[in-house]
């Protein structure tokens, strides 16, 4: 079983930058990938940006440029920058984890862009 609690969602208006961070309850080196997914209102659960154990990284055309993933193995976190943001980026921010053949989901935080 894996814990995943996300951190550093709030409020910023367009053009800011936030940090998110996600903290596993244990050691992240075995995990296949890390991600982190955004749910607007009325909206499906969306891809944000995932990172593989190995370093790959991969974006939503929506935010490449703009955001970017990264994981420290040995803090057992991943980490979402979000730069030049957007009242489109408005959502709540899931981290996730893919471990062998199991998912596991933190419990959100939440983002808002004022324009």
């Amino acid at each position: 079983q894996v814990q995943l609690v996300e951190s550093g969602g709030g409020f910023v208006q367009a053009g800011g930058s936030l940090g998110l961070s996600c903290t596993a309850s244990r050691s992240i080196d075995s995990f296949n990938y890390m991600g982190w997914y955004r749910q607007a209102p009325g909206k499906q659960r969306e891809l944000v940006a995932t990172i593989t154990s190995g370093g790959n990284t991969n974006y939503a055309d929506s935010v490449k440029g703009r955001f970017t993933i990264s994981r420290d193995n040995a803090k057992s976190m991943v980490y979402l920058q979000m730069n030049s943001l957007n009242p489109e980026d408005s959502a709540v921010y899931y981290c996730k984890a893919g471990v062998l053949l199991r998912t596991y989901w933190g419990q959100g935080t939440q983002v808002t862009v004022s324009s």
